[in-house]
Order: C-alpha cells, then structure tokens, then sequence
C-alpha cells in the first residue's frame, strides 16, 4: 500500500502530525518511530524521569565529541527513543520563549514566523487550566497545568527572588517573559500529558493511521528529486514503503540531519568521504547546531525538606502517587523558574534562565549526593557558538558525531559566569537563611571570574535544547524554506526543532509542536505563502 504520508519519528512534532494528517480519512498516514512504546509507568508518573535517566530502552543515550573549551569532556546528551520522544522523558516546563525570538526568525525572511503568525498555533494546541485568554488556548490536545504539589523550597526559591528584586510573574507564557515563578507543566491530573498521550492515542482507533514501533529507518528514497519512499528496518527486517504524497522528517535536530545525509542530502565533500552518491549538495545539513549550556550552583539544605530521598522513601512516595495521583510523585522536580536580564541585556529582554530543583543534582542527576540540598540550574538564553552534527558512517544505526562547539564564542563563558553570580544572589538571600547549608557548588574558595570559569569548565552540562541543523532560510545554507520544504526536493518536509534558525528563549518542547501544528497547515494547503490563518476549532 502506498502511503499519502510518511512521518519519521514518533516525538513531539510527528505524534502532532500524525493527528492533523490522519483526520482526512482518504489519506493513509504511517507513522515510524525508532523505539517502542511508551508502556513504562516511569515514563507517566512525572517524578519517575529522574528514575529513567539511564534507560537506554526509552533513550538514544548520545555523548557529544569531546569539548575543547570544556576541557576535552564528552557530555551526555539523552533524547527519547520511545513514543512522544523527549516529550516522554522532559522535565515537562511548558515555555515559549520571547516574541522577538520568532520576530526575529520572520525578520531574516522566513515570512509567515513571527509571533503574531505562530501564537495562533501555540493556542490551537493548549489546553490551559486558567482558560482561554489572549495569550492561551482551551479544548487543544495538550494539557498545561499548574504543579499539583510544590516542595516547599521552591516556594522560598520565588520568595528569594522577589526579596532579590525580581518581579513574580505568574505566567511565563503572557504579556511579558520576565520574572522568577512557577513553571506550568504539561500534565494531566497528576500524568504527564506527553505529545503520545496528547495528541496520538486518542486517534488510534484512526482505521488510516498505521504506526509502526522499533522501526529504525535507513535513508529516504529519493527519485528525480522527490522522496517516493523510504527503507526501514523493523523485526531484523529490511522493510521500504512507498508515498505518494509527502515525507514529512521528524527525528530532531539529531536524527533529522542524520538522515538527510544516508539519503544523499547534505554537504557533498563529507558524503563523498563516505561513499553516499550525493543526491543534492545541501552544506548547510548538519550545520548552525546550538543548545542551551546549563551550570548548577548548589547548596546543601539545613532541614531534611528536599527530594533527596531515601529508597525506602521513594517507594512511600510511589504509592502515595498511585493511591492519590498528588504528592512529590507528581513533581516535574525543575519546579520553579525564572527569566532575567543581566546587566548585558538591552531592554527588558531575558538572557538568563533560571531551573530551581529541590534537590542536589549532579551529572543529570546520574551522581547521587548524600543528604539534602537544592541546585539552581542557569544558562544563557542566546548562545553564540555554533556546531554541527556529522556522520561517522554511512549506517543509521551508528550513532552520528555531534560536536556542539560548546563555548567558542567567549560570550557565552561570559553569560554563564554572569547565571553563577545571580544563583549565589538568590541562594544568599534573607528566605533562604533557614534552609542554606555549605555551597556545594562551585564551593565558597571559587570567587573570581576566572575561577568561575573553570568551574563551568569542569561541570557544565546541556539542558536537552539542541536546535538548528536543518536550518529555515533563504540563503546558500539554509536547508529548507518557510514551508519547511527540503530545498532541491519534493515531497519532503523537516518538522521538528532543527528547523529553528535561531534557538529560542528557554524550553523547546512547544515550540515544537507548534511548528508540526504549523507544518499540517502548510502540508494540508490550508495556509500558502507562510502566513497562519488558523481554523481556530480545537479537536482532536
């Protein structure tokens, strides 16, 4: 049977297109994912991601190339591998970043992404606790909710900044981004309300949606400069389907570009090296990769309060979460959150991002600490440096070189000492005085810049925001247009967050699914030159 659609990769943005495509029932619609499904009951307790954080059944468990500024460290990158992709792993913070930042996409020619364009989508697919408003959407397919149970360290976290200065902002996603608070979660009375839960299973039942798990594709067929089909394996089988209507790439802003070079499309000296008939020289594949860099400031807690748990403790906390769905099993544990304007900042545009955990967290929490404490994440909203991933091999199941160039413009070293000195200012202040024990990290004898900076050096680690390495453009490396069209190629889309020309301002799980609510529009021809003109009824 040939397919109208094809989607690869079962994350945030294909389970979004899997919904809006399949809705036409004449339009048979397959859906590919890499891993299986998403039956573990970590996965839909939210607290149960700290649990699942070496699981390399739900996880492609990358490590970057080693880091030169970063002295020569491999950093550990997980991404889901699993239905709803990392909407099935995150921390759940549901943000959008700024206004400017997608102003700023339209700005250098991608007509139809600016803010006004894109918040239409980011409504469509909300469901917002607080209702309908302005800024938010009521009746989409992903819930956003307020936290059902806070540690009472993230309460004293926002009474530490406002008693710092920082304005309370009780909506990060509102007229205006600035601010210490609460995150919303995507959640579900109490369950994570991944993109699978969302928007897939309640179209399973769809008789023209086929999906297919533990389906690792092998490269896009492509034809006289159309993709008409494409080879996967699945059961140690070597499996092709064709289509006849559109390939829509999915797999991230790792896998995405990967899979783009097996078939053909990508930067032709490095095809070339690796014995891949080059199908149409793209040098921008792969390319403008960049992420948040993260650093931790951490304090040991005075008073036994945080989620440095026993396991006897955790399995308390288990039941009292299968028996009430309430409780710290509900926690997406980075519960409080703030955006803030160093003294680089212009205007009242954020540049540093703040993650609270009521607990000490250490190498993504793979390196436990005894007793309790609580970290303060920070990174810089606006890197610089750019990287690029590349193929080591011309096989999808060799994971591919990532090399994120982390650090090479000074700046972001800069940025970064800047988020160290506003974690201390906050941890120093007057609510925290019964609960701040010694400085963990960097520790109290590192206190000059330069000292700092080794710090950062030494214990860095991303956020899990890699964007850019199927760029959305108009120049030479651009590799595709504003409607996301591969350039060179018919009938084939790249929907996800490698699609992003510039990274936007914090957490960008939805930001991704508006650019796949965005992406139906244009592949169903609702929308023509870019700008949204959205149907504004919420169904499923």
């Amino acid at each position: 049977m040939s397919m109208r659609y094809i989607i690869i990769g079962a994350g945030s943005a294909g389970c979004v297109l899997a919904n809006r495509l399949s809705a036409d029932p004449s339009s048979q619609v397959l859906l590919l994912e890499a891993g299986g499904r998403d039956i573990n009951p970590l996965l839909h307790m939210p607290a149960g991601l700290a649990q699942l954080v070496n699981n390399q059944t739900i996880n492609w468990a990358y490590y970057t190339e080693p880091q030169h500024h970063l002295n020569e460290r491999r950093l550990y990158w997980p991404r889901g591998r699993v239905l709803g992709g990392s909407s099935s792993i995150n921390a759940m913070c549901y943000t959008r970043g700024q206004p400017q930042d997608y102003d700023d996409w339209a700005a250098a020619g991608n007509s139809g992404w600016s803010y006004d364009d894109v918040l239409p989508y980011f409504r469509r697919s909300e469901h917002q606790q607080h209702g309908e408003s302005e800024y938010h959407g009521a009746g989409g397919p992903l819930d956003v909710e307020d936290l059902r149970y806070r540690n009472p360290l993230t309460e004293v976290f926002v009474a530490a900044g406002v008693a710092s200065g920082f304005r309370h902002n009780q909506d990060f996603n509102g007229e205006r981004q600035e601010g210490i608070g609460f995150y919303q979660v995507t959640q579900r009375r109490g369950r994570r309300c991944s993109a699978a839960v969302a928007y897939l299973n309640p179209v399973r039942s769809r008789r023209n949606l086929h999906v297919i798990t533990d389906a690792l594709v092998q490269r896009i067929v492509v034809k006289q400069h159309r993709a008409c089909a494409v080879e996967y394996q699945h059961n140690e089988q070597q499996c092709r389907v064709d289509c006849d209507g559109e390939v829509m790439l999915c797999a991230g802003a790792i896998g995405s570009p990967q899979l783009l070079m097996l078939s053909g499309i990508g930067p032709a000296e490095h095809l070339h090296e690796l014995s891949i008939p080059v199908i149409v020289d793209l040098p921008g594949v792969g390319g403008n990769l960049h992420d948040h860099l993260d650093v931790c400031t951490l304090y040991k807690c005075k008073m036994p309060v945080s989620y440095d748990f026993t396991a006897l403790q955790r399995a308390g906390v288990a039941l009292r979460y299968l028996f009430t769905r309430n409780g710290p099993g509900v926690s997406n544990i980075a519960e409080g959150g703030a955006f803030i304007c160093s003294h680089y900042s212009s205007g009242h545009r954020p540049d540093i991002q703040l993650h609270f955990v009521p607990a000490q967290l250490d190498d993504h929490g793979r390196n436990r600490l005894p007793g309790h404490g609580f970290t303060i994440h920070a990174c810089y909203l606006h890197p610089r440096s750019r990287g690029e991933i590349r193929l080591r091999a011309n096989r999808a199941d060799v994971p591919p070189l990532i090399q994120p160039n982390y650090l090479d413009d000074g700046m972001d070293m800069d940025m970064l000492v800047e988020g160290v000195k506003i974690s201390r200012e906050l941890a120093s202040a007057s609510p925290f005085d019964a609960y701040r024990g010694a400085e963990v990290f960097p520790g109290t004898v590192l206190r000059s810049d330069v000292e700092i900076a080794q710090f950062i050096r030494n214990k860095a680690e991303t956020i899990y925001h890699p964007v850019g390495t199927c760029r959305m453009g108009q120049d030479r490396n651009a590799v595709v247009d504003n409607q996301l069209c591969v350039a060179g190629i018919s009938g084939l889309r790249v929907v996800d967050a490698s699609i992003m020309p510039a990274l936007i301002s914090g957490n960008t799980n939805a930001p991704t699914i508006m650019i796949a609510e965005k992406a139906a529009d244009l592949a169903l021809g609702r929308i023509t030159a870019g700008r949204s003109a959205v149907n504004m009824t919420r169904s499923s």
